[in-house]
């Protein structure tokens, strides 16, 4: 149960990306691969930050603004620059390695003992169901702050920019600071993951992000394909199944490792099990 139980908290930790990649692919149709990089930054910013005693309320707006920055300088090079948005993503998230590194100070930070948000927060004395009712609020927050922005005449210009760039354009909106700021916002909750994943699992690593963004690109395939067929419009609950979706995607892998299969072979059973979400739409004739 507790190994489920894990599954469980490591999802809510990556609804962050799960919804990262839901604004930067399903909004403005852009690749983000900043994703890497990003996800890393906010965890090393919170582990940096966490050793040198600062308190809570200065961390969380940091991991933020770091995040927030990394995702716009790639949004300044593709849009500013017209370079490909694939390639500006790497750019960014190649040079975050070495910000990264800078930040850590060496390839791995330990934060035993040290006061993180699970151990200040006490609600329950179950230490793993206190996480639980800590993370369940935090992410429902997020959700809730991401659904309103959506729903406000910024948010609608934003997935307006997505949709018909021409015609947004033509309405007089300028689209290029649109993609900028959904980038930043993107990379911003990219960000709010690596802050949470790093207090829950006690250490900061420089490789924590390889990889990472199968996990919010399979958590939005997972959603996406639910949505497709409930033929769901409403935004709010189209988040929620996004958040669903990470959480999902870490309960399959829990259930992987569970059933016997070698931990070495989990990203390519990660890598399997994305390939099946997103062919079987196609393979069933339900295509959005």
């Amino acid at each position: 149960m507790d190994f489920y139980l894990t599954a469980l908290l490591q999802g809510l930790c990556f609804a962050g990306i799960a919804f990262g990649i839901f604004i930067s692919m399903k909004i403005f149709n852009i690749p983000d691969i900043t994703t890497d990089g990003s996800y890393t930054l906010g965890g090393v910013v919170t582990g940096a930050m966490l050793t040198h005693h600062q308190p809570g309320y200065i961390i969380l707006p940091a991991v933020l603004l770091a995040g927030g920055i990394a995702g716009a300088l790639t949004g300044i090079i593709h849009t500013k620059l017209k370079i490909n948005a694939l390639l500006a993503g790497i750019l960014v998230m190649t040079a975050l390695y070495s910000v990264n590194l800078t930040i850590l100070g060496r390839s791995n930070l330990p934060l035993l003992n040290l006061p993180t948000l699970f151990s200040v927060v006490n609600l329950i004395t179950d230490v793993n169901q206190n996480s639980l009712i800590i993370l369940i609020g935090f992410v429902l927050i997020v959700t809730l702050l991401i659904g309103y922005l959506l729903k406000t005449d910024f948010g609608i210009a934003m997935r307006a920019t997505g949709n018909s760039e021409p015609m947004i354009r033509a309405l007089g909106v300028n689209t290029d600071r649109m993609k900028i700021t959904g980038l930043a916002l993107a990379n911003a909750l990219t960000a709010l993951s690596g802050y949470l994943i790093v207090q829950l699992q006690g250490f900061a690593d420089i490789s924590m992000g390889i990889g990472i963004v199968i996990v919010g690109l399979g958590s939005v395939i997972i959603a996406e394909t639910i949505i497709n067929w409930l033929r769901i419009k409403s935004v709010w609950l189209s988040l929620v199944l996004v958040m669903a979706g990470a959480v999902i995607f870490q309960f399959v892998l829990a259930l992987t490792l569970n059933i016997g299969v070698d931990a070495n072979l989990l990203k390519l059973v990660t890598a399997v099990f994305v390939l099946l979400i997103v062919g079987l739409p196609r393979l069933t004739g339900r295509q959005a």
